[in-house]
């Protein structure tokens, strides 16, 4: 034995080849911890003296490495420039003197080496994976770039070009394209992964490769000429800064630095990498993406000790077929739960499964399944008019018109048919859970399960607790949401749940700023600007006017601070039948284009509507739009809070994210008061109290902010 830690170990093989074990006690996954990189220090010490003829890096859990401890990332970038400069020179040194190892150095990859995990792999000469293994560099998702030498040997490994785009979007890379591009130098089966690592070192001490060239090729300037960096770096750079946006400048940094270290040797590039590294380390942008992966992490310990309770669903069924029961349908059948889709007309059945198959279909045309899977999945959806095989299913949720009698009528007849034990939830976005269940004999066996609309692509569930909800039915509704790919967050019960309730006084603030005079052509570019992904003029027509007018009645009826006091340009659109995409005009115009999705374009006669029905006729800047539509939006998210909507700011602010489409990169409605300051918010909501109780501070908000507290510590 060479080195024996808590996270690796070093052994000599049979055949004088020392193996580098990961295996990080007491965690389901090796990352590089601050322990682990200092056991991996050591080790590399070590092996420096030691008398072996190559190195094989492997890994005894089920994966490789998963990158670095993201959870130090907040404290670590909190020390400072200089101190975050320092902890990358310790840790790329380690890295370099690994790939100085008098001998040859074969990674063996056996699943997942993202982040600094493949850094790792890439420092060794050689690569060796599994079919099934996936390798990558997500560090620009998190607002960072590669800091242990992933922008100095990944380019001159795998050439600027492939470089600048694995890098750039931070994809997972699967085996075989990594293969094809040079990144890995052989895949094979599981159980030949360490066989096939020694003998590559075996050909090596026999000649056959030259390791060295390796070394001398991945510490070296690239080698192209002046033309070709400008060609490779100057390209890439408009094509990513065209897609990563103005927001999010990781993407555009690394291949910045990459260009800049191109001409470099390994120590004047990592320098340049470090630099690039800092700069990012200390933006706002940086810190919420970080926190949103801890936030997702979060979520995800939370759901599991929520389903702990949850009884087994090996059946479903969704009542009301059409689009969002033809998505709940297929999003069931494609994670392995199959499902009855139950409608009273087969119009709608056949919608429903016309949906299914056009889910599938992508899947197919996207290489992610073949014909004989995609028939799998669309045959364990049952399409049915009837209630025959209702009592198979374990769960029903309940898909119908968005109307309390239509509901509990269906409800109410539902639970006759299904079996005593099995679970009802109503798939609402505004309707109370509470009302919904007084036609119910076992309320306890029900709870709402809000899906957003497109289902397969929305990730968010919000699982809604009713007063006479069971742990045992929520758990098991969470466990469904999960085992169906989602997301689920656990609300208490209240009109428009967690995310609707935050939306409508968003909307409100929209309309009272067309009232007062505002454009909302400029309402929609600066909220865009801010970091939404449509303006709320563009998002009303996705989401349909005729749904927001009757979601606004149920928010006005259940807060008097949501009612409106003037005409708004959305109801006369809804009047006019003007529903926004569906009809093909509302703010704006639709046509389909070569792809058959919808193309927005100016629509005159809702501008004309829109002066003509404001009261005033005012030029507002970007900075104010955007003050009166989030203030609207942070203080109900506050108010959502305080209530016990949900118990955490980080479910307030996953929820906004997942569910709408907050800005990622902002953190989410609590985070962002928090980066502007709770005084400074306050400050702001009192410029604009004269709007309503939708702009008023509570007495909580201005305790916290008295005492400098903040919502995320």
């Amino acid at each position: 034995m060479i080195y024996s830690g808590k996270a690796l170990s070093v052994d000599v093989l049979p055949s004088g080849i020392a193996n580098l074990v990961f295996d990080l006690e007491g965690s389901s996954v090796n990352k590089f911890d601050q322990g682990t990189l200092r056991e991996l220090q050591e080790a590399v010490a070590a092996l420096h003296k030691a008398d072996v003829s190559g190195l094989v890096l492997s890994s005894a859990k089920t994966t490789f490495i998963v990158g670095a401890d993201i959870t130090e990332f907040t404290s670590k970038f909190a020390e400072g420039e200089q101190q975050v400069h320092a902890w990358l020179v310790e840790v790329n040194k380690i890295f370099s003197d690994l790939e100085d190892l008098p001998f040859p150095t074969v990674a063996a990859i056996n699943g997942i080496a993202l982040g600094g995990g493949f850094e790792l792999a890439i420092s060794a000469d050689y690569r060796v994976a599994t079919e099934t293994a996936v390798v990558g560099f997500p560090e620009v998702k998190l607002g960072i770039l590669p800091g242990f030498g992933g922008t100095v040997r990944l380019p001159r490994l795998i050439g600027a070009d492939n470089a600048n785009q694995w890098i750039s979007s931070g994809s997972h890379i699967k085996a075989k394209q990594a293969f094809a591009e040079g990144a890995l130098d052989a895949i094979v089966d599981e159980g030949l992964l360490l066989e096939a690592a020694e003998k590559i070192i075996q050909q090596c001490n026999e000649g056959k490769f030259d390791y060295k060239k390796i070394r001398t090729q991945k510490t070296s300037p690239l080698t192209l000429s002046p033309i070709e960096l400008n060609v490779a770096f100057e390209t890439a750079k408009g094509m990513v800064a065209a897609a990563a946006g103005p927001n999010y400048p990781a993407p555009i940094t690394a291949v910045m630095a990459m260009q800049e270290a191109a001409t470099m040797d390994r120590a004047g590039a990592l320098e340049v990498e470090h630099k690039g590294f800092i700069k990012l380390a200390a933006t706002e942008v940086a810190a919420n993406l970080v926190q949103m992966f801890l936030n997702d992490q979060f979520l995800g310990g939370l759901a599991k000790k929520q389903q702990a309770a949850a009884k087994s669903i090996s059946k479903a069924a969704v009542l009301g077929a059409g689009i969002m029961g033809g998505g709940i349908a297929y999003q069931s059948a494609l994670k392995g739960t199959p499902i009855i889709m139950k409608d009273i007309a087969q119009e709608g059945i056949d919608l429903g499964m016309a949906e299914a198959r056009k889910q599938l279909d992508k899947q197919v045309a996207k290489g992610r399944m073949d014909g004989n899977k995609m028939f799998g999945i669309l045959s364990s959806i049952e399409p049915t008019l009837s209630y025959d095989s209702i009592e198979q299913a374990d769960i029903v949720v309940e898909a119908v018109v968005e109307n309390p009698n239509v509901k509990k009528s269906v409800l109410a007849e539902l639970e006759t048919l299904v079996r005593e034990d099995a679970i009802i939830a109503t798939n609402t976005s505004t309707i109370s859970v509470d009302d919904l269940s007084t036609v119910l004999k076992r309320p306890e066996n029900f709870c709402g399960m809000h899906f957003f609309n497109p289902v397969p692509v929305m990730p968010l569930v919000e699982v809604i607790r009713g007063e006479k909800s069971s742990d045992e039915t929520i758990a098991t509704t969470v466990a469904y949401a999960k085992k169906m790919g989602k997301v689920p967050i656990v609300v208490n019960n209240c009109p428009g749940f967690l995310v609707n309730r935050i939306l409508f006084p968003y909307f409100g603030a929209f309309s009272r700023l067309l009232s007062d005079g505002a454009n909302y052509k400029q309402i929609d570019k600066a909220m865009e600007r801010f970091g939404w992904p449509m303006g709320p003029a563009y998002l009303l027509d996705v989401v349909g006017l005729d749904t927001a007018v009757h979601a606004q009645a149920v928010m006005a009826d259940g807060f008097d601070r949501m009612k409106l006091d003037i005409d708004t340009v959305i109801d006369k659109l809804f009047e006019q039948k003007d529903l926004g995409q569906k009809s093909g005009s509302g703010f704006y115009l639709y046509e389909q284009d070569k792809r058959g999705k919808p193309k927005k374009l100016p629509n005159p006669a809702t501008e004309q509507l829109a002066t003509s029905m404001a009261s005033a006729s005012k030029t507002f800047d970007d900075e104010e739009i955007v003050q009166r539509m989030m203030v609207a939006m942070c203080m109900e998210t506050i108010r959502c809070i305080e209530d016990g909507i949900v118990s955490t700011a980080i479910e307030a602010d996953m929820g906004l994210v997942l569910g709408i489409g907050f800005p990622p990169f902002r953190g989410g409605a609590l985070r962002y008061v928090d980066s502007l300051g709770l005084s400074q918010f306050c400050d702001i909501a009192d410029k604009y109290a004269d709007l309503g109780e939708l702009y008023h501070p509570t007495a909580k908000l201005r305790d916290m902010a008295a005492a400098k507290e903040t919502f995320y510590s």
